[in-house]
């Protein structure tokens, strides 16, 4: 290797490394971001290699099966009712006069911590009895749900108890990530949680093709448990301790007086959430099968990828938005929405696309894996009818994030609302125009919307910051 070789790798490598550090900083690209892309693009990788197996070692009454199941457990939303935002949001304007210093303690403002111990406890009170009241409930009501499919010759019974078995457990860690989130942790969560993604995928894998079948969701549950506890025992043990082994010696945060108002108004969106995410596989698991419901069941899994993207850059923004309000440093957080919200669109817009023209090619392309992948799935037509109309939800993510902020929830009656027309239409356009009479009606409901969102933001805006010279 001559010298001019070797001066142009040592003047190319620094470039490059300049370079790659303005395009982050440009892209706001944290820490916390990169490893939630890294971790949602693993997801795009690793979810249609799991949705290529279950095609092939999945028959379509148990792909059905498996997805129901899934959509089934998301009726915990009616146990936690939005508390996990909400401690997010408490959190995050305390720790705005608190630290954690190199060993692990909470150091700052007393009064502040006294107020996160007493939020600490009482979040995880909650979460213990949700814990347990979910995998009772949801075990008697899936049962009596899946007793009335004709399809006797797959066995879900002990599948199903199990599974909300672990899921009754993973409730009772949520506190402790919404604390951590709240807390401004991002960036060492996002790092666990990518290598955690890793490690439940390749249990998924492994699990589907040693014939595990509904057993999987069992597998990758208590694969996910597993690694949390281990993280947390190993990065955050005194933190945790700090604030679940201790008792408030000052001021404490009152639920009933500082919390309800803005809980059960998320609550009643977080339940209307069900209707809008999780309402359509049950539906078409009712009406029209187990094969029906898991095409729809893969295909919204594959849909949901768009938000799990965007997502990367919002979520490590909610607990940064809530310091900012704290410190009423409100021209910085307009700045910070802007940003996010423009990236955010971006994202998208490009993800839905892709994923559009993927479903198009699987379902024109004449050889035998694709075909069968695309028997899986929805058709072309109403797999973008969904695309555009989570494209558009998405849209108003960023400013739904910013009201809340703010420990308000200005969204709640628009949220019912919305709710309200989404489970309507997946109800009755759903009985009797299958999932392309869902897909049209989900998005003639968030065309009418989304509109109404920006409005409400831009009227809370500036009624609340309108003293503040913002």
């Amino acid at each position: 290797m001559n010298d001019s070789m070797i001066v142009g790798r040592h003047t190319l490598f620094p470039y490059i490394k300049v370079r790659l550090r303005l395009f982050a900083r440009h892209a706001e690209i944290d820490r916390a971001v990169f490893f939630g892309l890294l971790r949602r693009g693993w997801r795009l990788c690793s979810e249609p290699v799991a949705a290529i197996l279950i095609a092939i070692k999945f028959t379509p009454e148990l792909q059905g099966y498996y997805y129901t199941f899934a959509t089934i457990l998301a009726l915990q939303v009616f146990v936690e009712l939005g508390l996990g935002t909400v401690i997010i949001q408490f959190a995050s304007h305390e720790w705005s006069k608190l630290n954690i210093d190199k060993s692990g303690h909470i150091v700052g403002d007393r009064n502040s911590l006294s107020r996160l111990v007493s939020l600490a406890g009482f979040a995880c009170k909650w979460y213990l009895f949700g814990g347990i009241l979910t995998a009772i409930g949801l075990g008697i009501g899936g049962y009596i749900f899946f007793s009335t499919s004709p399809n006797t010759n797959i066995h879900w019974v002990s599948p199903w108890f199990l599974l909300c078995f672990i899921t009754g457990l993973t409730i009772c860690l949520v506190p402790v990530w919404s604390l951590l989130e709240g807390c401004n942790q991002v960036a060492q969560l996002y790092t666990f949680r990518f290598f955690q993604t890793i490690l439940t995928s390749i249990s998924i894998w492994i699990a589907i093709l040693v014939g595990a079948d509904l057993w999987t969701a069992s597998i990758s549950g208590m694969t996910t448990f597993l690694c949390s506890v281990f993280f947390l025992k190993r990065r955050y043990w005194i933190f945790l301790k700090t604030l679940l082994l201790s008792k408030p010696n000052g001021p404490k945060i009152n639920w009933r007086i500082d919390m309800l108002p803005m809980q059960w108004r998320i609550g009643v969106g977080w339940i209307g959430g069900y209707f809008i995410f999780s309402f359509f596989v049950p539906v078409l698991f009712k009406y029209h099968g187990s094969l029906v419901a898991g095409q729809m069941g893969m295909t919204w899994n594959i849909v949901g990828i768009m938000g799990a993207l965007s997502a990367s850059w919002l979520t490590p923004r909610a607990p940064q938005f809530g310091i900012l309000i704290a410190q009423k440093r409100y021209d910085n957080l307009d700045k910070q929405l802007w940003k996010v919200t423009k990236i955010v669109i971006g994202v998208s817009a490009f993800t839905a696309l892709i994923v559009w023209l993927i479903v198009f090619l699987l379902n024109i392309v004449d050889y035998s894996i694709a075909a069968r992948f695309a028997s899986r799935i929805l058709p072309p037509l109403p797999t973008g009818l969904l695309l555009l109309a989570q494209f558009l939800s998405v849209t108003t993510v960023p400013f739904s994030t910013y009201l809340r902020a703010h420990k308000k929830e200005p969204l709640m009656f628009p949220s019912l609302i919305y709710a309200v027309l989404v489970g309507c239409s997946t109800f009755f356009l759903g009985k009797y125009y299958s999932a392309m009479g869902m897909a049209f009606g989900y998005l003639i409901v968030n065309i009418i919307f989304v509109p109404i969102v920006f409005l409400i933001w831009y009227r809370c805006r500036t009624e609340w910051h309108k003293f503040e010279g913002a």
